[in-house]
């Protein structure tokens, strides 16, 4: 059963709708699914989850969240849903507890109905229930914000660049929350724009100036990079890719932490039988260049090697 349909999603801002932020995307997720939208700022992620959460209007398309439209059932639908924007928007001068329990009055229910569901989360907020929601560190209001959402027992979750601002522990914490939330049956649609998390998702699609490039299971995006990869990396980081850029070989490269991806011109197939040869050249071309500390290794895409080439490639 499909939890959220999307066909040809168009929305635009600006003087007669010059900057268009969604160009006719479509795509589905199914119930109980954790779908990730991963792309840049800029990309059109907000845009998307706005009008899934029935905040805006799009220009063109429809949509639909468990069969409800999302302009003509808004009403009916925001009962069903649980929103997480990406900047804190709960009263910061009311407390952890004094938050909680207003939301969970708005939607007519109390904590205690379905304290089950946050209780993972609000064991590590009870410490600091009397406090300010405005005194909270970054990562202790992204959890009171998901509890916030979570406080009705939604059916579908629409969390809005969770991860950003906060620490890598709170960000894997938080995503360690999401995967057991789906043990509740419930509907997870989570933008990002950090590549590493769509690692974490059942599906995604990258989002590209308001367009998807691709969409399909992590795995399946890797596994259609069509070009050898090859991570490089010598003394001089930043002549390195100058230069890398410059050889024959080279089809892009960029920086990917402390080593400079290369994807060659090359096709894939047939290629393990050249490695050692290509890697012996691009060595003795990098020596020429009179670098230092030379290190070529071949290298596995990522989805963010994936996401790259597709912008590249259009």
């Amino acid at each position: 059963m499909q939890a959220i349909v999307v066909e040809q999603i168009t929305k635009s801002y600006g003087p007669k709708g010059t900057v268009k932020a969604l160009d006719g995307i479509s795509f589905s997720v199914d119930k109980g699914e954790l779908f990730g939208i991963i792309g840049p700022d800029g990309a059109g992620k907000t845009s998307l989850l706005r009008i899934l959460a029935t905040l805006i209007l799009p220009d063109a398309g429809e949509a639909y969240l468990q069969d409800l439209h999302v302009v003509r059932d808004y009403k009916r639908l925001r009962s069903l849903l649980g929103y997480m924007p990406g900047r804190f928007s709960l009263y910061q001068d009311l407390s952890v507890q004094e938050n909680l329990s207003f939301f969970a009055a708005v939607f007519g229910t109390r904590i205690e109905d379905n304290y089950e569901l946050i209780k993972d989360i609000y064991v590590q907020l009870e410490p600091f229930k009397n406090r300010r929601a405005g005194a909270l560190s970054g990562g202790m209001k992204q959890k009171l914000a998901l509890c916030c959402a979570l406080i009705h027992k939604p059916e579908v979750m629409l969390l809005d660049e969770p991860g950003t601002g906060v620490d890598p522990v709170s960000r894997k914490e938080f995503w360690d929350m999401l995967q057991r939330l789906k043990s509740w049956g419930i509907t997870i649609l989570v933008s990002t724009p950090n590549m590493d998390e769509a690692e974490l998702c059942d599906r995604v699609a990258l989002l590209h100036n308001g367009r998807i490039l691709a969409m399909d299971t992590p795995a399946g995006i890797r596994d259609g990079y069509e070009r050898p990869l090859l991570a490089v990396r010598s003394a001089d980081m930043y002549r390195l890719i100058q230069d890398l850029r410059h050889w024959s070989g080279a089809y892009s490269c960029y920086a990917f932490g402390e080593y400079a991806h290369l994807a060659l011109h090359q096709s894939l197939q047939g290629f393990d039988k050249q490695a050692d040869t290509v890697m012996a050249e691009l060595q003795q071309y990098l020596e020429s260049h009179h670098h230092t500390g030379i290190e070529v290794l071949r290298a596995a895409p990522g989805v963010e090697d994936c996401f790259i080439a597709s912008t590249k490639d259009r």
